[in-house]
C-alpha cells in the first residue's frame, strides 16, 4: 500500500536535518518509527523489571496468587497492577510493531 503524505517545510527540514536511515524521507521515517518503539518497548520493560523486583514474582504468579485480594485492595498494589498489565501488554504490542517495521525492512 503506498500513501502520499504530506508535511510542512519545517518539519520537512528537520528530516532533513536528522543524520539518521539514509537521505530518502521514507529511510528517516522507519529509524524514527523503530527508535520510538524501541524507547517505549525499554520503558514498558522497566516497570515490569520493577514491579517483578517489588513483588519477588512475575506478573503471572502475582495474578495466579490473587495478589490484589491478599493484599487488601489497596490503592497502591491495584495502581501497581494496572501499570503492570499496561506493561505487559505495552511490550506484547511495541516487540510486534518492531518485528514487523524491521521484517519489511529486511525484504
Amino acid at each position: 500500500m503506498s500513501m502520499t503524505i504530506t508535511v510542512s517545510e519545517e518539519i520537512a527540514r528537520h528530516l532533513d536535518s536528522l543524520p539518521l536511515g539514509g537521505d530518502d524521507v521514507e529511510d528517516k521515517i522507519r529509524a524514527l518509527l523503530e527508535a520510538e518503539y524501541r524507547r517505549r518497548l525499554t520503558r514498558y520493560s522497566l516497570t515490569d523489571q520493577q514491579l517483578q523486583k517489588k513483588y519477588s514474582m512475575s506478573f503471572e504468579e502475582f495474578e495466579r496468587r490473587h495478589i490484589v485480594r491478599e493484599r487488601g485492595y489497596t490503592w497502591e498494589v491495584e495502581s501497581d497492577t494496572m501499570n503492570w498489565e499496561i506493561a505487559i501488554d505495552g511490550i506484547q504490542t511495541m516487540s510486534k510493531r518492531l518485528a514487523e517495521l524491521l521484517g519489511r525492512d529486511q525484504r
